[in-house]
């Protein structure tokens, strides 16, 4: 696959903090635009902090990271939406708004990103369901979904303002089997139109199944599967 030469994800002797601690340090990788790449690790590794840093939800204090063309170190607080509005965020617990319908939880991101024309962003919103397989689900409020339809609602509202890059944290962590299959299906298919894909996930099955690059959070270290092999039974 050929990539443009500017990667939409860059991180140059980074450190990821928790708190105050230091969880990962080190840490030097590229994803190039359109590249997928699986991020891994035991549960207190530092995948979660990592996306968060990514995304400007932590603090940048160490090193230098670009996402998106935006340098994460120089990051003014009033910047970071424009930041979000590049990139698309997905979480395991969905993070829906219950009160009010697919259609509005949409809406709602929308209105929040800039988009002022009514009609815009109804046609957008058609546009985004119909590409996740839910373009009938408008009108439904999220406790008559399924997890998967829910999670596909998730994966539509990441898409909205058509990012570069998804960050994904354990997308299918909370799906049973066959769904989660069908959810990596469909990040496959939004891969293969253009937009790169980080996905932390401990589901070792999918990583057989559909295999990628893997970047592995372990020991305060991350390590690229480009760079060195490294050990994924059972993922330790």
């Amino acid at each position: 696959m050929n990539f443009s030469s500017s990667p939409v994800v860059s991180l140059r002797d980074v450190a990821i903090y928790q708190d105050v601690n230091t969880i990962l340090s080190n840490v030097n990788f590229d994803i190039e635009k359109g590249e997928f790449v699986y991020l891994v690790g035991r549960t207190g590794s530092g995948k979660s902090s990592l996306l968060k840093t990514l995304y400007a939800d932590l603090p940048l204090l160490t090193g230098h990271a670009s996402v998106a063309d935006f340098n994460l170190s120089k990051l003014p607080r009033k910047q970071v939406p424009y930041l979000r509005r590049k990139v698309g965020i997905i979480f395991q617990d969905f993070q829906l708004l219950f009160d009010r319908s697919v259609a509005d939880n949409l809406a709602f991101v929308l209105r929040a990103t800039g988009w002022s024309d009514k009609s815009k962003r109804k046609q957008r919103i058609s546009e985004v369901l119909m590409r996740v397989g839910l373009d009938a689900a408008a009108s439904k409020m999220p406790h008559q979904l399924s997890g998967g339809e829910q999670q596909r609602v998730v994966v539509a509202r990441a898409l909205l303002n058509e990012p570069v890059i998804l960050f994904a944290d354990e997308p299918t962590g909370n799906l049973d089997p066959r769904v989660a299959d069908e959810i990596m299906m469909l990040f496959q298919e939004i891969n293969k139109q253009g937009t790169a894909v980080l996905m932390a996930t401990h589901n070792y099955e999918i990583i057989n199944r559909y295999p990628r690059r893997v970047l592995k959070c372990e020991k305060g270290r991350v390590l690229d599967s480009q760079v060195q092999e490294f050990n994924l039974i059972n993922g330790y």
